[in-house]
């Protein structure tokens, strides 16, 4: 006979405290502190801060720890910890070309206007490990002025001067905002957007590397890459302009993508975008090229039948949190739905044994 388990609140309380037994560790081992998840864990602070759609890196670091270092977990920390906020207004639009860029590369010309910084970054480490950091070693100190701190155009902006690439259209319509409406098909490029720059970063990922495979037939280069701190501006009515409220660290990635024309546009390249919360490189570029494929329709191209061109599948199933609490949802208890599926597999046994019978006497 099946019974259900009986444990109730005690039970509970009880996995609670063992969570936080496990969540502390080792006591003769010091314990992490909020700084050092922020300041030595930055790209899965920066992580948590894009997917769970709040730049605090301090709620982030927080929410890690409580997580016991599982990311999505934190994310949800995060989204759940944002819905208590007040929305007291919004800010304009940043203005990326204002960045001061720490990072700021180009796969299309070598010898890119304002320059290239190499930045921190992993793309010319080898892939082995490095065992003086478990020595706690000296910090090399970085050179004075290795950072851009003037305002750098966009790459691509060089190449609009010339017609090379597709204009982007602008509309006056205020974009929709995805955490308080929820999704519908089909989906301007706004929300999608939207939903990328906070969907799971490795789903775009696989989206993404699944059009470089040929579904969706889409080249890119990238046009240009840049990490760095811009300005947060809000408009105060009392006041009438704009004022300066802080800054936040941003990825931001142009791809640029052939495109041989189509019935209404000429042959010329055009864009894909990604833009994300702190150093979030991969994720930039993935969601860049996701971008483009979703724009097959508007470009006027034909759909392949590709994954990366399906709009509702990928937004669909680009949310982790969604996604982990569709999965999860199923180690909960279903007693009463395995019992009458229980119950069916036994009828249905009892009648194939019935028939069987049947058949046998009869022969």
């Amino acid at each position: 006979m099946y019974v259900a388990v009986k444990g109730g609140e005690k039970a509970i309380e009880n996995a609670h405290a063992w969570l936080a037994e496990e969540r502390r560790g080792a006591t003769d081992v010091a314990e992490l502190s909020l700084a050092q998840i922020r300041e030595q864990l930055s790209l899965a602070v920066n992580r948590v801060m894009a997917e769970g759609s709040l730049y605090d890196p301090d709620l982030a670091a927080l929410a890690i720890k409580q997580a016991r270092g599982d990311l999505i977990e934190a994310i949800f920390l995060i989204r759940a910890y944002r819905t208590t906020l007040p929305r007291f207004g919004h800010s304009n639009p940043v203005e990326t070309g204002e960045m001061a860029c720490d990072r700021r590369i180009s796969a299309t010309f070598k010898d890119a206007p304002g320059g290239q910084v190499l930045g921190p970054t992993f793309d010319y480490t080898h892939r082995l490990l490095d065992f003086k950091l478990a020595a706690d070693g000296d910090v090399p100190k970085v050179p004075e002025g290795s950072a851009r701190q003037e305002p750098t155009p966009h790459i691509t902006e060089f190449l609009k001067d010339e017609g090379l690439i597709q204009d982007e259209p602008t509309s006056d319509d205020t974009p929709g905002d995805l955490t308080r409406e929820p999704m519908e098909f089909p989906a301007n490029r706004p929300l999608r957007l939207q939903s990328l720059t906070r969907g799971d970063e490795g789903f775009v990922l696989g989206m993404a590397y699944s059009t470089q495979r040929g579904y969706a037939r889409n080249h890119a280069f990238v046009g240009e890459l840049r990490i760095g701190k811009v300005a947060v501006e809000m408009d105060i009515p009392e006041l009438g302009f704009a004022i300066d409220i802080g800054e936040v660290e941003l990825t931001e990635c142009e791809t640029v993508n052939q495109f041989k024309g189509s019935k209404t546009e000429p042959p010329q390249f055009t864009r894909g975008y990604g833009l994300v919360f702190g150093q979030s490189e991969r994720k930039a570029i993935a969601m860049a090229l996701v971008d483009r494929a979703l724009r097959w329709k508007e470009l006027g191209e034909d759909n392949l039948g590709a994954p990366a061109q399906d709009e509702e599948f990928v937004l669909s199933h680009a949310d982790n949190i969604q996604a982990t609490g569709f999965l999860e949802h199923i180690k909960l208890p279903h007693y009463v739905d395995f019992q009458s599926e229980l119950e069916l597999v036994r009828k249905l046994r009892r009648e194939a044994d019935a028939r069987i019978t049947s058949k046998e006497v009869a022969e």
